[in-house]
């Protein structure tokens, strides 16, 4: 192989190698990533309360250090702006539990009364989910997962 040759493919095997390392560098400090979020609501029924559960999987490089969770009717002043991570910052968490590497499956479930369910507006409302990374580093999901009270 002549010498010209070996440099090239040298040089070739570097720019391959630091891209690859610089790749690696990058997906560690993703922000955190939501999957698979859902949201179920019961309505009350005679004496029985209803409830509303959402969950949903959150992967951070870093680690989650928490997950607010805020549900608002989709006809409201909230739903026309949509929440900002400042007022997400102090809404409710969901519980997490490490679901795999740097995963974790979060839930929250609130109980619904029936006379907070006759109060509430009727028809479809929205999860919004702000998920924090424990090195800081944030997502924010206006529309997470969507439901319907009736």
């Amino acid at each position: 192989m002549s010498r010209r040759v070996a440099l090239s493919l040298a040089a070739g095997v570097v720019v391959v190698g630091g891209a690859g390392a610089f790749a690696l560098a990058y997906a560690g400090d993703q922000p955190p990533a939501l999957a698979q979020s859902t949201a179920r609501y019961t309505a009350p029924d005679g004496g029985r309360d209803g409830s509303l559960t959402f969950t949903t999987e959150v992967t951070a490089s870093s680690g989650v250090k928490n997950v607010r969770v805020l549900a608002y009717p989709a006809g409201s002043s909230v739903a026309e702006k949509g929440p900002t991570a400042k007022e997400m910052a102090s809404v409710e968490s969901a519980d997490c539990v490490p679901a795999g590497k740097d995963t974790a499956r979060c839930t929250y479930s609130v109980k619904v009364t029936a006379a907070e369910s006759k109060s509430s507006p009727k028809g479809p409302w929205r999860v919004a989910v702000l998920a924090t990374g424990t090195d800081g580093s944030t997502t924010l999901d206006t529309r997470a997962a969507d439901f319907t009270v009736r």
